[in-house]
């Protein structure tokens, strides 16, 4: 029983400590050149912004905030969905004040509505995607804060299984949309598997499989104009650490995301610690040391990429020194 016992718990420790060395390898290193922004990052942004909380001295705090640094894109909430995919029109209010206020305060920045729910995928409390009422619904609620003025639709949809067909109909039917009206189509994704099959086997285990299959993030990104990587809620425990897992996902999504497609890579602008996210090992430098080396080694001329900031009301003055010393 004691040889069986050690047996085991060497079968744990084993791989456990070789994929720590080989994400403490991965953080090593020196930046190359060029890896800095390139004007095309975004931020996502509160409720607060679109139901009559922000006023007009909010929006020139946000000017003032978003000077000198590469952001582009402000993606606000105007959700959620409701789990049959609609979306009541009071939810976005403010939006025609908000987009006139960007626009006359902050030339050049754009304003999606960041629409999201719960998927029916790991309970049945949620919106099914399998129903085409659900993904027409949703067409229908894009192009509702399309007509209030938001200048593309950002989706965050979770938890959405690797290989999910329907959600790439509904990607396709979204696309036609945008396209059709001129604006942008731009997803949330989850993390891309760090080995083959990771998340087959994290679903089998847990129930719950974390990762998508570098395949089906292709798939994803050929299908819309940006892709924003939740890069963030590893459960790693060092900085060194976790800027060697971005450093990873960042070369593993430039393999696949097409030249005519923004790639964003999010960087952790809250401190909460809960399973699944170790405020002290996952911070903004960690990550931006990690996107800068992945960017390098991978595709340092790609001109369509950048970084995404989660989220506006949990940022704080560290968090922005940090983004704007170690990526702008």
């Amino acid at each position: 029983m004691k040889r069986t016992a050690l047996g085991a718990a060497v079968l744990l420790v084993v791989p456990v400590l070789a994929a720590g060395i080989a994400l403490r390898a991965n953080d090593a290193g020196d930046y190359r050149d060029g890896t800095r922004t390139r004007g095309r990052d975004a931020i996502w942004l509160g409720h607060a912004w679109v139901d009559g909380r922000k006023k007009d001295a909010d929006v020139d705090a946000l000017a003032a905030r978003l000077r000198g640094t590469g952001l582009r894109d402000l993606y606000v909430h105007a959700g959620p969905l409701e789990h049959d995919g609609t979306l009541p029109p009071g939810r976005y209010a403010k939006a025609k004040w908000l987009i006139a206020a960007v626009h006359r305060k902050i030339p050049g920045v754009r304003v999606q509505a960041w629409l999201g729910d719960k998927l029916a995928t790991e309970s049945p409390d949620g919106l099914d995607l399998t129903r085409a009422a659900s993904r027409s619904a949703i067409v229908d609620s894009a192009r509702g804060v399309i007509d209030a003025g938001f200048e593309g639709t950002h989706f965050d949809l979770e938890p959405l299984h690797s290989g999910d067909r329907d959600y790439l109909a509904l990607l396709d039917d979204l696309r036609e949309l945008t396209r059709d009206r001129g604006v942008l189509l731009s997803v949330a994704s989850h993390q891309i598997d760090p080995l083959p099959a990771a998340h087959a086997v994290a679903g089998a285990l847990s129930g719950h499989p974390k990762y998508w299959s570098q395949r089906f993030f292709g798939e994803v990104a050929r299908r819309v104009d940006q892709i924003a990587v939740m890069s963030y809620d590893t459960a790693l425990p060092l900085p060194s650490l976790y800027g060697g897992a971005v450093a990873e996902q960042t070369e593993l999504a430039l393999e696949v995301t097409p030249e005519s497609t923004d790639l964003l890579m999010g960087l952790p602008f809250y401190h909460e610690t809960k399973p699944g996210h170790i405020a002290s090992a996952e911070t903004v430098a960690a990550a931006v040391r990690g996107v800068r080396l992945g960017l390098g080694r991978q595709d340092r001329d790609r001109e369509k990429f950048g970084v995404a900031l989660y989220v506006d009301f949990a940022a704080t003055e560290g968090d922005w020194t940090a983004y704007r010393k170690g990526w702008n």
